[in-house]
Formats: structure tokens, C-alpha cells, sequence
């Protein structure tokens, strides 16, 4: 935690003034001296938000820096799990290694914080959190990772997982998983129940990947739903993708989105432009929380994505046919509050007395930045510079 005068920025692109920050937050808005010995940046009328948030990412995947890994199997969700669980090793892909590649992209690019589901399952055991682990405590105060022990192979059909869980949970693992009750496991009431009494046993919240569509993901919605007023998990559960509420049946996907609302449950979604996503716009009118993430990148499963958060907010935008100003700028939303909302980050935003974790943007307007996705002038994590011109204070290794 430091001081530090950030002169000349326009606070989510209203009026320019300096920015104070003491012991590491936020202390005032308007024009400051620097105290004796205090650091001053010219932020060059940049705009500057809170940082940018990673809600939803696979840390431990990313071939980035590797050799080019040639992609040439069917995109079948099975058989890219059970591929890259079998030969993930032979490939080369050190977890540690490469999320700290990912995790620096990450952070070069403006975020200031990640949720990373990391691979939990009987062929490595905890060795790829434990790699991720690392890559964590190497990066304190430079960006912050929050672990979801994710079962990505299925509980039920792969049985010993849940007590891997249960141990990667112990050992400190923030959030639980899970993934496809019905597509995966083909048990949606066995792996609910074993995630569940897990979550409640360790007080840990859930955030479980939903790629099942249409009616299939609507009745494993409405499992979620029974089994949050059972525990008493309301406000502790996010849906990642949530694929099934971007079917065409208006009225079921209203219903479930009361659903949702109630029982306060997140939505966290990539604009995955291979699936119906949920309608992003809709999801905010029914007051439901969402965050936005990168996914995979350039990794077994595909060659796609960026360490960006400003370049998948242009994919949440297109996905969703979004041209509006406003429209945009929820889009920014979803990228950095919406993130910090589902995380349920303390001291997050850009008030007196908020964590200083900032970055800075190019542009007239918040939704020019959004288009724009220019290399972020600066980026301050904590009230410290951690990255300048889209480059880190830190090397990849």
C-alpha cells in the first residue's frame, strides 16, 4: 500500500481533477500539492474507472508463450475435457508457468482482479491448483486471484473428486464449482447435493458452469433454485455461461430470471459467440447481478481470446447486438463493477475511502474507450503503477 497524487484523469469520463491516495485508497477528488516525497503521475486527461475485473477465467489452461498447439478435434464438450485432462502434461502445460502468463496479460492489460476455475480432478489431483497457488502468491499486489476448485471432469462419474474438493476447499480454495449436473455427470440430484453440503460445510460460495441449453438448462436452474432456499444460499451462488437463458421461449427465460433475482443469484458471462448467451441488457432490467470474463484462451480447447477484459467487453457488446452509448457503458459495467458486485469485492470502486485500484483509458467517452480497446495508460493497484502502455512491472515468465 502506497501514496500517490494522480494528476490530470477524468473520473468515468466526467470533469478532469487529481486523484489522492493515501495508505493505499482513495482519499480525495480535486486539485492537491503532493506531500514531500509523494510520487506524482500525469494521467494525460485519461478517463480512469476502477479496475477492470476477470470474473470468469481458466488460469491454468492458456498455451500462450508455448509453441502453437494445433487444434484438430471436434468441439464436443466431453472430448475436449477428457483430451486436455490426458494430455495436458505431455503438451507442456505447467499450471504455474502459464497462468502467471495469463494472470500478467491480465493485469497489463487494466484488471485488477481474477475468479479463476482451476481444474480439480483423480489424473492431477491438487497439483494444478497448487500451481495456481503459487502463481498467486507471486503476484500479490500486483493482481488479485480468487480459486473455484472446479470439477471441469464431473463428480459423480469420477468418483474420489468430491474428496478432492473437499481437501482443495481446506486447503484455502475461495469458491466451489461445479458443471453440468445433467451433460456431465447424468446425476443432476448427485452432484447438486454433494456441491451443496460441501459449500455448507466449508461456508464456501458456488459458482457452477451451466453450458446445458434450452429446457435441460432450465430444469437444472430450477434444481439450483430448490437447493439455495434449502441451504440458505441466497446471494452465495453465480451461474457461469447460463446458456439456457438465451433460448427463445420469452416467457420461461422471464420466469427463471424472477427466479434468479429473488433468490439473488449472479449470472457470469463471456459472450461466447459459438452459444445463445443470456441477453445482458435484460439481465440488468430484472436487477440481477453480472460479471463478465475472458473464459479460455488460446488454449487445447480453441485458439481464440485475449488477457483483455476491454477486448471481451467487445464481444459481450456484439454478442448482444449492443450499439447504444449506454448500452456500451453497461457493457464497461459488466467488465469492472458487475465483476467486483458477483465477487463481492470489499472496498471496491471509486469513492473516498475505496481500495486505489485503478486503470486508466483512452477516449472522449466511456463508450468510445469500450470501442477503442487502446493499450491502458496506467494501471494502479493499491495506490503502486503495476503496468504502463499495456506493459507489466513484471516480466512473463
Amino acid at each position: 500500500m502506497t501514496n500517490l497524487l494522480l494528476r490530470n484523469v477524468r473520473p468515468m469520463a466526467g470533469d478532469s481533477c487529481d486523484v489522492l491516495i493515501k495508505d493505499g485508497k482513495i482519499a480525495g477528488f480535486g486539485q492537491f500539492t503532493p506531500e514531500p516525497g509523494m510520487p506524482v503521475e500525469d494521467g494525460g486527461n485519461s478517463i480512469v474507472i476502477p479496475g477492470l475485473i476477470d470474473a470468469h477465467t481458466h488460469l491454468d489452461k492458456t498455451t500462450w508463450g508455448m509453441p502453437w498447439h494445433e487444434n484438430n478435434r471436434a468441439a464436443v464438450l466431453r472430448e475436449r475435457i477428457d483430451f486436455e485432462r490426458e494430455n495436458r502434461s505431455a503438451i507442456g502445460i505447467d499450471p504455474h508457468r502459464q497462468s502467471m502468463r495469463h494472470a500478467i496479460g491480465l493485469a497489463a492489460h487494466g484488471a485488477t482482479h481474477i475468479r479463476s476455475h482451476v481444474d480439480i480432478d483423480r489424473t492431477h489431483g491438487l497439483s494444478i491448483v497448487e500451481g495456481v497457488w503459487e502463481t498467486r502468491e507471486k503476484l500479490r499486489g500486483i493482481i488479485d486471484i480468487e480459486i473455484v476448485a472446479f470439477p471441469q471432469s464431473g463428480v459423480m462419474v469420477m468418483p474420489g473428486t468430491a474428496d478432492l474438493l473437499d481437501e482443495a476447499l481446506r486447503q484455502g480454495c475461495e469458491v466451489l464449482g461445479g458443471i453440468d449436473p445433467c451433460g456431465i455427470d447424468r446425476d443432476p440430484k448427485g452432484q447438486l447435493d454433494t456441491i451443496f453440503t460441501l459449500a455448507v460445510k466449508h461456508q464456501r460460495p458456488i459458482d457452477i458452469h451451466l453450458h446445458e441449453v434450452g429446457d435441460l438448462g432450465a430444469f437444472t436452474m430450477e434444481l439450483i433454485f430448490e437447493r439455495i432456499r434449502a441451504n440458505g444460499m441466497q446471494g452465495k451462488v453465480a451461474i457461469s455461461h447460463a446458456f439456457a437463458l438465451g433460448m427463445n421461449d420469452y416467457l420461461r427465460v422471464g420466469k427463471l430470471m424472477d427466479e434468479l433475482a429473488a433468490l439473488d443469484v449472479a449470472i457470469l458471462t463471456t459472450g461466447a459467440p459459438s452459444a445463445s448467451v443470456p441477453s445482458v441488457m435484460r439481465l440488468k432490467e430484472a436487477g440481477i447481478r453480472v460479471g463478465g470474463g475472458c473464459d479460455g484462451i488460446r488454449d487445447t480447447w480453441g485458439p481464440w481470446g485475449q488477457p483483455d477484459m476491454l477486448d471481451r467487453a467487445k464481444i459481450i457488446g456484439m454478442k448482444n447486438g449492443l450499439r447504444k452509448d449506454r448500452e456500451l457503458e453497461h457493457v464497461l459495467h459488466i467488465v469492472s463493477q458487475g465483476g467486483a458486485d458477483v465477487m463481492q469485492i470489499e472496498g471496491y470502486g471509486l469513492q473516498v475511502g475505496c481500495t486505489a485500484d485503478l486503470t486508466l483509458l483512452t477516449g472522449e467517452t466511456l463508450a468510445h474507450a469500450v470501442v477503442d480497446i487502446a493499450p491502458r495508460p496506467l494501471v494502479i493497484k493499491g495506490g503502486r503503477v503495476t503496468a504502463r502502455q499495456g506493459q507489466a512491472i513484471v516480466d512473463m515468465p
